[in-house]
């Protein structure tokens, strides 16, 4: 039988959707992990965490990020709910085990300091690191393109090709099709050669 244990990643708005899809489709969360801390990416975190009583994962560098969330949301025009209370704190790249999930968390610092990819099985959740034909933004605080750069770099060579690609925005690609295609990856590439 398979299981009907689910771990969210990025719930950023619309926290009664989501929670209406977990419970009509049955399924049990058991935790949320972050790719980073922006407004955009943690807008339903702590709604949800409330309603299924499940830990909130975050890397710790973005600690800052989450902090400045009343103030972002005032800056954007959204309505401002409560910070995120975090309950595990992401120290380092590696492994992480929840339940019966296993992710690789690979560190990509650029787009925010503490931003993370999430790798299980063929599968990578990259936030705002990557999209289909484009890159993260590096002109929010925190933003590092140098960092950014370093990071795409990381992920061409260290991640296999096959992966499907899940941004925080877009449809999903893969890895392959981002090396040939995007022209970011692509002037990436060629300015190492």
């Amino acid at each position: 039988m398979l299981s009907k244990d689910c771990i969210l990643i990025d719930p950023g708005d619309e926290a009664e959707k989501i929670c209406y899809f977990i419970d009509s489709n049955k399924f049990n969360p058991i935790a949320i992990i972050n790719t980073h801390a922006h407004l955009d990416h943690i807008g339903a975190v702590q709604e949800i965490k409330n309603k299924y009583n499940i830990p909130f994962y975050l890397h710790y560098l973005e600690k800052p990020i989450l902090e400045s969330y009343p103030m972002s949301c005032r800056l954007f025009g959204i309505t401002v709910k409560p910070i995120p209370t975090v309950d595990n704190w992401i120290q380092e790249g590696g492994e992480l085990n929840i339940g019966t999930f296993k992710f690789s968390i690979i560190e990509t610092p650029g787009h925010t300091p503490g931003g993370c990819c999430l790798l299980i099985e063929k599968l990578l959740f990259v936030g705002d690191t990557l999209f289909h034909g484009s890159v993260g933004r590096t002109d929010l605080p925190g933003g590092d393109w140098d960092m950014l750069e370093e990071s795409l770099l990381y992920l061409m060579e260290n991640v296999k090709s096959d992966v499907t690609v899940y941004s925080g925005h877009g449809i999903e690609t893969n890895l392959r099709i981002e090396k040939e295609k995007n022209p970011f990856l692509i002037s990436l590439k060629s300015n190492l050669n």
